[in-house]
């Protein structure tokens, strides 16, 4: 159901299907199918040594796992109650998330640049296309080579749910993109044809999350950062920061980065706000006064 009718992701899947597991390991021991665990159950799973020892986000997600599974037991005539109805959700504190200065930027594609060989055109290419569109790193590595060769002025993402839009690209990520187009060949598996714009010889047939995220973090010593301090989720956020900084509008952005809501994208203004306050209190003279 979560796969057909809601276009989750397969990550969304997989951690789904590991939160039920783990249910499901707590209650086979007590003789219960997972299917038929009642509300004291749950309780005691969720007061259990191991499950109280995560963190509220994770504990937070579990239990949206639980209800979303129970709900859909209750919708499909499987039973006749919600044992979750009365869950309690931990409180979360919502972080501002990380981000980079453009200066950090600046530093980071001069890192590219110099970095040696095919290699440092393919890693200047992503740096740049994170950082000019904010695609999620799923998307960007998913992409087929065709939308590398429609228009160059905009990319067309098919982001979370399946959901298309079209994001415009700026001269220097296009700029970044031909280059990379040139030596892509050099990227094939035994020179077979691929259809993604990031080929690679894993079982993907793309390059992974994983090997871009070691990619990123190597570039970020080259540029003097600590390696910890960079993600592909960084640049999103960066992208985004850097536009509302720069007087571009809540909706725009919303749009360009793929929100469904538009409360997810204000997070960014408290960035922005957070920003000044720490600039007022280290700059402004009154601030210093005893």
């Amino acid at each position: 159901m979560l796969a057909a009718e809601r276009g989750a992701a397969p990550l969304t899947l997989a951690a789904y299907q590991n939160d039920l597991s783990n249910l499901a390991g707590f209650l086979a021991p007590r003789g219960v199918a997972l299917e038929a665990a009642d509300r004291e159950r749950l309780h005691a799973y969720l007061a259990s040594p191991a499950t109280a020892r995560l963190s509220p986000r994770t504990l937070a997600r579990r239990i949206s796992a639980m209800r979303q599974f129970y709900k859909f037991l209750l919708l499909e005539g499987v039973r006749q109650d919600d044992p979750t109805a009365e869950l309690d959700t931990p409180r979360l504190g919502r972080p501002l998330p990380k981000t980079l200065s453009e200066t950090e930027i600046k530093s980071l594609i001069d890192a590219a640049q110099s970095w040696p060989g095919k290699e440092g055109i393919r890693l200047g290419c992503i740096l740049e296309l994170l950082y000019a569109t904010g695609l999620r790193v799923s998307e960007l590595l998913t992409l087929p080579l065709a939308a590398a060769r429609r228009d160059p002025r905009f990319l067309a993402i098919s982001g979370k749910g399946g959901k298309e839009r079209v994001v415009p690209l700026g001269e220097p990520g296009r700029a970044a993109l031909r280059k990379y187009l040139e030596c892509r060949t050099d990227f094939l598996p035994d020179s077979r044809p691929s259809r993604w714009l990031f080929p690679s010889r894993g079982r993907a047939g793309h390059l992974t999350r994983q090997r871009t995220g070691q990619l990123l973090k190597e570039l970020a010593a080259k540029a003097g950062l600590h390696p910890d301090r960079l993600s592909p989720h960084v640049l999103r956020h960066a992208f985004a920061s850097h536009l509302l900084d720069h007087g571009a509008d809540l909706r725009s952005v919303q749009q360009m980065l793929g929100h469904a809501d538009i409360a997810t994208t204000q997070i960014y203004t408290h960035v922005e706000t957070e920003r000044l306050r720490k600039l007022v209190e280290s700059a402004h003279p009154l601030a210093h006064r005893r």
